[in-house]
């Protein structure tokens, strides 16, 4: 209380460790969000380049597939051809048993003659089985590749969509960017909520005290007052009959009732009203009688340089000026 300070002197200081420990989690939100733009934005080429890959094995995997199919409708097709051989050769077979039967019954061939036309027609018949197991097989073959190859379409199907996952990707770090900016400027404004703990002189002058340690404050409640004594000014409320001659510049002498020494000044200014006029209740005449009234226009009166190197002058004081006119 009552000590000259100068600009940037730390007045008050609000205990910071809640303001601290906000400063400290926003750089950890901070760090967390950058951390993860990151990595969203490594995905982003990782994304292009397995999608690529993708499409290109899932291509290949179609053409193999087509291939298959083509190579399983052939072995197919000669399974079938197989059958119809074996069939044909088996019919034969079985026509030969025939007549090698009457003529065996004739007596009229060897029975080793028709006992090899016997084991002929078995063969056949055994040869047209395994044709006609083939010739299954070779269409079990033909449906597992028209499988496959279905399979390979719907890959390739999912393997277009890489240009709407790569979108994706790239959308998620423009995302992350976005919270990063938005963490920063969490951290900055935690930061200057810490530095708002300590309220620095805002000019040099005498301070006036209004809070004592331990207080606990409110937002917007004055805590002290700072009065710059090497910048005061005289505010003279002179009569109305009084500024006919005043101008800016002329100059005044200022008599101080406080100790009694005699300033030199010059009027700096005269004010757009009265004092009246500009009060917090301004006078009316309610009563619609008017009656003339002398009024007070306030006249700013500034010292000239090296008058108040002592800062003896306070707010408030009574002072007597002089304006010479002439």
């Amino acid at each position: 209380d009552k000590q000259y300070v100068e600009p940037g002197t730390v007045l008050v200081e609000i205990d910071p460790r809640d303001y601290q420990v906000a400063v400290d989690q926003a750089r950890a939100a901070l760090a967390d969000a950058e951390a993860s733009a990151r990595a969203l934005h490594i995905n982003v080429p990782i994304t292009s380049v397995n999608t690529a890959s993708q499409v290109s094995a899932s291509e290949a995997n179609v053409q193999n597939a087509e291939a298959g199919i083509v190579a399983a409708q052939q072995q197919y097709d000669a399974a079938q051809a197989q059958l119809a051989q074996a069939e044909a050769n088996s019919t034969r077979a079985q026509n030969d048993l025939v007549r090698y039967k009457q003529l065996i019954d004739k007596q009229e061939i060897s029975q080793q003659m028709y006992d090899q036309a016997v084991a002929a027609a078995a063969t056949n018949s055994a040869a047209v089985a395994a044709a006609k197991a083939s010739a299954a097989a070779a269409a079990q073959q033909v449906t597992q590749a028209r499988a496959r190859l279905a399979q390979a379409q719907a890959d390739l199907r999912a393997a277009q969509t890489g240009p709407q996952q790569v979108a994706s990707t790239r959308a998620r770090a423009l995302s992350a960017e976005a919270a990063v900016t938005q963490k920063e400027a969490a951290l900055e404004q935690a930061e200057l909520n810490l530095q708002y703990t300590k309220i620095l002189a805002p000019a040099s002058g005498v301070v006036m005290k209004n809070v004592e340690v331990g207080m606990n404050v409110q937002p917007g409640q004055q805590l002290l007052s700072v009065v710059p004594l090497n910048d005061v000014w005289v505010t003279a409320n002179f009569k109305e009959t009084q500024l006919k001659y005043m101008r800016p510049g002329q100059r005044v002498d200022i008599n101080v009732d406080a100790n009694g020494r005699t300033y030199k000044g010059h009027v700096e200014s005269i004010a757009g009203s009265s004092g009246a006029r500009l009060s917090l209740l301004p006078p009316e005449n309610a009563t619609g009688n008017y009656v003339k009234v002398v009024q007070r226009v306030p006249v700013k009166i500034v010292l000239n340089p090296d008058q108040n190197k002592d800062f003896a002058l306070r707010l408030g004081m009574s002072v007597e000026p002089r304006v010479y006119l002439k």
